[in-house]
């Protein structure tokens, strides 16, 4: 979900609510402790360059159970982050506590923003011999680079 689209669901919205892809809701009492935009510029094991931007959001809740963050306010937020970050209309990632900083993608259900599971992929599968016909464990079974793929 882009940050544009955050804003107009924000628009239509009483309450801001968040939950995990596997239902479990967010206290209701959470912060959102950080707006930014993240660049990651990297190299994938076939030796392209890359560039990545993203929003990101940082969730977190504490003991203030009294807390809330209504729309508006929220809004008003990723404005001032707009303004002063130069922040662009790119997907949103949010970060969240859980056994460690969990990194989740945005979507939305029609109440609650949806914190999406996010997963690894090599992103030169062509390089490494990786075909969508390869499932999970036959590629964890044997390396993508080896001296004689060339990608690494």
């Amino acid at each position: 979900m882009k940050l544009s689209e955050v804003k107009k669901q924000l628009t239509a919205l009483d309450t801001v609510k968040f939950q995990l892809a596997d239902g479990t809701e967010i206290p209701a009492h959470f912060h959102v402790t950080e707006i930014g935009q993240i660049t990651k510029n990297f190299i994938d094991c076939g030796g392209t360059i890359r560039h990545e931007h993203v929003v990101n959001f940082q969730l977190w809740t504490s003991n203030d159970t009294d807390h809330r963050l209504f729309p508006q306010k929220l809004l008003n937020i990723i404005t001032l982050s707009e303004k002063a970050l130069g922040i662009e209309d790119q997907e949103v990632e949010v970060e969240y506590q859980s056994d460690t900083i969990g990194k989740y993608s945005l979507g939305f259900n029609g109440t609650h923003f949806i914190l999406e599971t996010k997963k690894t992929a090599c992103l030169a599968s062509d390089s490494c011999g990786i075909t969508p016909e390869n499932n999970r464990a036959e590629s964890a079974n044997k390396s993508c680079c080896t001296p004689e793929t060339g990608c690494c």
